[in-house]
């Protein structure tokens, strides 16, 4: 099979319709063959009713219901699992991503060798405060933090090859950092296209204030675990050992001094009544605290059944 296309969806019954006929009539002129992948995250209108009517009229589409609302990582997550086609091309349900770049983004897969291709775009149809102004500082930390060099790394049009959804698992809120888990888990040829983006035509969008709440939290994480995963003293360990250096060198600091001025018959305060020392002692328990997490994490990362677990793409020869 070509191509599979995972459209994670909520509350989208009247755009449904009109994008399962535009994906057929574009998969249809480039003679591909294709399976569209529709994931129901709970809607609470009639999008699954309309899904198996669709489904009913073209064999090629699939269906995944929910029986609630996970979100669109959960979402994305079951549609990768079972999705079969050589290139995977994601996309949302809201008719703002264009099934026409489908055929350009294929080609970018399969001619031009990336591993991942994700949509940019360029000129957005979204509230200038709520949208448009966040995704630019978003984007903006995001490339900065890990040197991916994209300009739109949460757009929902991107295109796979297959191992790469295979190789990495989407939870809570990871899908808008998937290319940095493609990075991690070595597929390092990651590409751009600039896309069409339209303006929302049915209903309402999904995403609050929330997110910006969770993203910058799901970016720390998916940062920490990319680099410290199975290295966790790294981290905590350095840090916590700075942290009590520290602390010891100004306490040691106070001592040293208070020695000077009794050997100068200077009786002055004792050490204790200065703030600083309740800093220095603040700051070695902290690394101290520190320290050992790193080492029960170490503990818990040799402990794991998947400690040596890596991806390969080529097995040894015997």
């Amino acid at each position: 099979m070509d191509i599979s296309v995972v459209i994670p969806l909520f509350n989208e019954e009247e755009s449904l319709p009109e994008l399962a006929a535009w994906i057929k009539k574009v998969m249809d002129g480039n003679n591909f063959s294709y399976e569209v992948m529709m994931i129901d995250d709970g809607s609470l209108d009639n999008s699954w009713e309309v899904i198996e009517q669709l489904q009913k009229e073209n064999s090629c589409i699939k269906g995944i219901k929910f029986r609630r609302n996970y979100g669109k990582s959960a979402a994305l997550y079951c549609g990768f699992e079972a999705v079969q086609g050589d290139v995977v091309i994601t996309m949302d349900a809201d008719l703002q991503d264009s099934p026409e770049e489908i055929p350009e983004l294929y080609r970018m897969i399969k001619e031009d060798g990336f591993d991942l291709v994700s949509g940019w775009k360029k000129k957005r149809f979204d509230p200038v405060l709520t949208k448009n102004l966040p995704s630019k500082l978003y984007n903006w930390t995001v490339r900065r933090m890990s040197g991916i060099k994209l300009h739109d790394m949460n757009c929902g049009l991107k295109a796979y090859r297959k191992n790469v959804i295979k190789s990495i698992e989407v939870y809570g809120e990871m899908h808008r950092y998937i290319p940095v888990l493609a990075k991690w888990a070595g597929y390092k040829n990651i590409g751009e296209k600039v896309v069409v983006h339209a303006e929302r035509k049915y209903g309402v969008t999904k995403f609050g204030l929330e997110r910006f709440v969770r993203g910058p939290l799901d970016l720390l994480s998916v940062m920490f675990i990319s680099r410290f995963v199975k290295r966790p003293m790294h981290f905590f360990g350095i840090l916590g050992a700075l942290i009590f250096i520290i602390g010891f060198a100004s306490a040691a600091y106070l001592g040293v001094q208070k020695i000077i001025q009794l050997n100068n018959g200077i009786t002055g305060h004792l050490v204790t009544d200065s703030p600083y020392f309740y800093i220095a002692l603040t700051s070695m328990i902290i690394g101290a605290q520190f320290f050992l997490a790193g080492f029960l994490g170490e503990l818990v990362s040799r402990s794991s059944s998947d400690r040596n677990k890596y991806q390969i793409d080529v097995k040894t020869f015997e």
